[in-house]
């Protein structure tokens, strides 16, 4: 499987188009957990631009990557003080990053409400959500 930047975007569209689907058809938990992988595609995708061709990179960094906490990979992503400023400068986003950094991929051994798996999918893929901001960088 390739872990190029290309991929990880594509993958990241269709975790969300996913979860829009699961969620339609009234599967609420797998929608959850899919949309926690949305933004995982997306910040890996961000992470996967700082690999240089023909250089051999950093170990520690490489290791850390292959990781599921969302605050983490927003970190190893260099953009945690961007997202700070951002979410002071608009309030909207602050909402979406809240709810998405609770997912974790232990999501998939729980249970979801249509409530939680709208909410998630929301703060993942709506007008304010967090994809289409990760996706600008």
């Amino acid at each position: 499987m390739s872990q190029d930047r290309a991929t990880f975007q594509q993958l990241a569209e269709s975790r969300l188009a996913e979860a829009r689907l699961l969620l339609a058809n009234e599967f609420p938990s797998g929608a959850y957990y899919l949309a926690g992988y949305a933004i995982e595609c997306a910040l890996k995708a961000i992470i996967a631009a700082k690999f240089l061709a023909n250089e051999i990179p950093d170990r520690r960094l490489v290791e850390r990557v292959y990781i599921h906490d969302l605050s983490k990979l927003l970190s190893l992503a260099g953009l945690e003080d961007e997202l700070e400023l951002e979410m002071n400068a608009n309030p909207d986003l602050h909402g979406p990053w809240t709810t998405i950094k609770k997912w974790t991929e232990r999501a998939r051994y729980e249970i979801w409400t249509q409530a939680s798996a709208s909410a998630i999918l929301e703060a993942v893929g709506g007008d304010e959500g967090l994809l289409r901001w990760l996706q600008n960088r």
